[in-house]
């Protein structure tokens, strides 16, 4: 069973970076995106135990419903809240532009001992291929080793 990376973003050109950047060096991992809070959930509640990393964005944008009404599809803090009662198992990463949300976010995760990394989107999409995913590389594979040069008597 393929190990899985984990985002919730709604924005299809963020999605479409994203997918880019997961499919250049982490071809062999399943990526599953989401653009509803309940929907991941009900991802994660069968799948956490298989997920390398998690990234969350906040603010998702309200939804068009089968009678043309608005459906509600939550935001990344109700899925931090939701791992927060779950084994830590992985990293999350917060990529959210909201600094008010990401707080309390990085707060119900760490009280229940989730490693996190936030990341402010800048620059139209172009922290995706810079600051996201450097971050979601760090996750997956460890910060990167430097040898010393010389040695130690």
């Amino acid at each position: 069973m393929a190990m899985k990376i984990v985002i919730l973003e709604d924005n299809l050109d963020r999605q479409a970076v994203m997918r880019r950047c997961l499919a250049d060096r982490f071809y062999k991992f399943d990526g599953h995106f989401f653009d509803d809070a309940w929907e991941m959930i009900r991802f994660l509640e069968d799948h956490l135990a298989e997920t390398l990393v998690i990234s969350l964005d906040n603010d998702l944008e309200l939804k068009p419903g089968p009678d043309g009404s608005s459906v509600d599809p939550g935001e990344g803090r109700q899925v931090a809240e939701f791992l927060a009662g779950s084994a830590q198992v992985c990293p999350v990463i917060i990529h959210t532009t909201n600094s008010h949300a990401a707080e309390d976010m990085k707060n119900v995760l760490h009280a229940a001992n989730w490693k996190t990394k936030r990341i402010v989107p800048f620059d139209d999409m172009n922290w995706i291929e810079s600051d996201w995913f450097f971050a979601i590389r760090r996750s997956i594979v460890g910060p990167t080793k430097h040898k010393q040069s010389g040695s130690r008597s």
